[in-house]
């Protein structure tokens, strides 16, 4: 008999996490439609989301829509201005600017998503240790978060580069170290408010697991603020690897990186102005678009827009 009740109150129970879950789905889909409705009505957003588009085109079919070789050199045709042959000039060495350009948003899309997921797989651990479990081990982490955020972001970086040596990976290893505390400080922040709630505290009441708890009922409700600062970070991401390659310290010649670009025809600034104008209005470009994205995923996430 005791154990008739048992059954049926664990059915009871199951019964309500199923229809508990299907109002969970229902609402997140309803939110996700709403999201995306707030983002297509918003201009700045759409005007980023243009420019990505753009970039990302050019890095995938960038052997077939730039019209030269990125590499080779043709001393003959150093230092043209922007032309029907070359739209956008030549460098030095004679190579076509506009190509390079081309070629070069493959190595700062790489550089922004291959950092900056890093950063986000190892920050978002730390964020979460410290967030859920708090105590001690929240200590120790956001002790160690603080000592890193002490130090110049560009700085560390090029303490890092000097340990590690002037290399394109390492240049992302050392900005994903670098974004790490931003990801471990927001994932912690959100952890704390979502673990208070009460739909956490009924998880815990039934007896889930913590491995349970965090996957199932915290990062979900956290995905938020860690998507719109993902998007800031690959615009701040690239325009510190151009950095790097400006200094020496990243991209190294020949590839076509924008920030090599630009370190490669500071020489010939006042005779061929355009030799440096164009990659840094690319930086430029992509960078504002990341950022009108950013802005525009906040806005659309934050539940205060909501009229």
């Amino acid at each position: 008999m005791h154990e008739n009740k048992k059954d049926i109150q664990d059915e009871i129970e199951n019964e309500i996490i199923h229809e508990i879950n299907e109002e969970i789905e229902e609402a997140e889909e309803s939110l996700l439609k709403e999201v995306v409705k707030r983002l297509y009505k918003n201009k700045a957003a759409m005007f980023g989301v243009g420019i990505l588009i753009v970039l990302i085109i050019s890095a995938i079919f960038a052997p077939l829509l730039a019209p030269y070789d990125p590499i080779n050199s043709n001393i003959l045709a150093r230092l043209e201005g922007p032309s029907l042959k070359h739209w956008l000039g030549t460098d030095d060495l004679g190579r076509d600017i506009l190509s390079r350009i081309i070629y070069g948003s493959r190595i700062s899309l790489q550089v922004g998503i291959i950092s900056v997921s890093i950063s986000l797989i190892f920050g978002g651990i730390l964020g979460i240790l410290a967030g859920f479990y708090g105590g001690k081990i929240e200590m120790i982490i956001m002790r160690f978060i603080d000592i890193m955020l002490a130090f110049p972001s560009v700085l560390l970086a090029i303490g890092i580069m000097a340990v590690l040596g002037p290399k394109l990976s390492n240049a992302m290893i050392a900005i994903s170290i670098v974004n790490m505390p931003r990801f471990a400080r927001i994932v912690r922040a959100s952890v704390l408010m979502v673990k208070s709630e009460e739909y956490v505290v009924a998880a815990e009441a039934i007896g889930a697991t913590d491995t349970q708890i965090i996957f199932k009922h915290i990062l979900p409700n956290c995905l938020a603020p860690v998507i719109v600062q993902s998007t800031l970070s690959i615009a701040s991401a690239i325009l510190e690897a151009a950095g790097l390659s400006f200094l020496g310290l990243g991209a190294q010649p020949p590839t076509p990186e924008w920030g090599a670009m630009l370190s490669e025809g500071r020489s010939a600034l006042q005779i061929a102005p355009w030799v440096v104008a164009f990659p840094g209005i690319a930086i430029m470009v992509t960078v504002v678009g990341f950022n009108l994205l950013g802005d525009g995923l906040r806005d659309a996430l934050d539940p205060k827009m909501k009229q």
